[in-house]
């Protein structure tokens, strides 16, 4: 999907489609990734069309109900889930080691670095639910690594939304 379908789709539908968009790569589905998605959302705050804060609100909103589900997912059903991803995608195993280390040494707090880097910021939320992280401070610890991510990418767009002005 071009930019172009994805700004048709979020003048039309808003904040729903951004929710559902960004629900949807919390959840590591395969969809619009959040380097397209956040941007364009930012492009359309260029054009008046939306809100910085409401577009932060739905896009940190829509992640940690992502990341929730996950979360849950981990907690009751976190080993056999693991060890399927584990071994039917093996370049994830390296990446899953890494994760539940880096838990393990830094706990709840590691989780808002972990959700600044790629690939391992939505697959956090699984770990941590299998490694059983106390899940309020888990949320917490994710709203902000998911508000830095999202908002980066939305000003990103805001700022060089002059180039996407049709």
């Amino acid at each position: 999907m071009d930019m172009d379908t994805v700004l048709n789709y979020l003048n039309q539908y808003g904040s729903y489609f951004l929710f559902l968009i960004v629900f949807l790569e919390y959840l590591n589905l395969p969809g619009l990734p959040s380097g397209i998605i956040m941007p364009a959302a930012g492009i359309l705050i260029y054009r008046g069309h939306v809100n910085f804060w409401s577009a932060i609100s739905v896009s940190v909103l829509a992640g940690l109900s992502g990341s929730l589900v996950l979360y849950l997912l981990g907690y009751y059903f976190g080993k056999p889930l693991i060890d399927k991803v584990y071994f039917k995608y093996e370049k994830t195993q390296r990446s899953i080691d890494k994760l539940f280390n880096y838990l393990k040494h830094y706990g709840s707090q590691g989780v808002f670095l972990i959700r600044l880097m790629p690939v391992a910021r939505t697959l956090v939320s699984l770990v941590a639910g299998t490694y059983r992280l106390n899940v309020a401070s888990f949320l917490v610890f994710s709203s902000g690594g998911i508000f830095v991510w999202n908002a980066v990418f939305i000003y990103l767009g805001y700022a060089f939304g002059n180039f996407f002005i049709s």
